[in-house]
């Protein structure tokens, strides 16, 4: 039977100390920097995830765009929002 072993008879405790807080900052150095390059403002939606996103119809988002409330991209019969510029669309109400 195979198993997978690491000998560590020739590593100090503080060798193996220093082993394991480098491997675990670099899992987090990595795991942070995925997370940075995801920057989800400048996503693109479709018709249908920006009337989910916005939760509204696909008339309200059709009369917003026609209006000039919210900017759409397209692509031949394709519309796409940004969301960055949906979140920069919505105002604050007073109450």
């Amino acid at each position: 039977m195979l198993t997978n072993s690491i000998l560590l008879e020739a590593l100090s405790v503080e060798q193996l100390q220093q082993l394991i807080n480098t491997s675990v900052k670099n899992g987090i150095q990595e795991f942070h920097s995925g997370i940075q390059s995801k920057d989800n403002s400048e996503e693109l939606l479709t018709r249908g995830q920006t009337c989910d996103f916005l939760k509204i119809d696909s008339s309200t988002l059709w009369a917003w765009t026609n209006k000039g409330k919210v900017k759409a991209y397209g692509i031949g019969a394709r519309r796409y929002y940004k969301r960055s510029e949906l979140l920069e669309c919505l105002i604050l109400l007073k109450k």
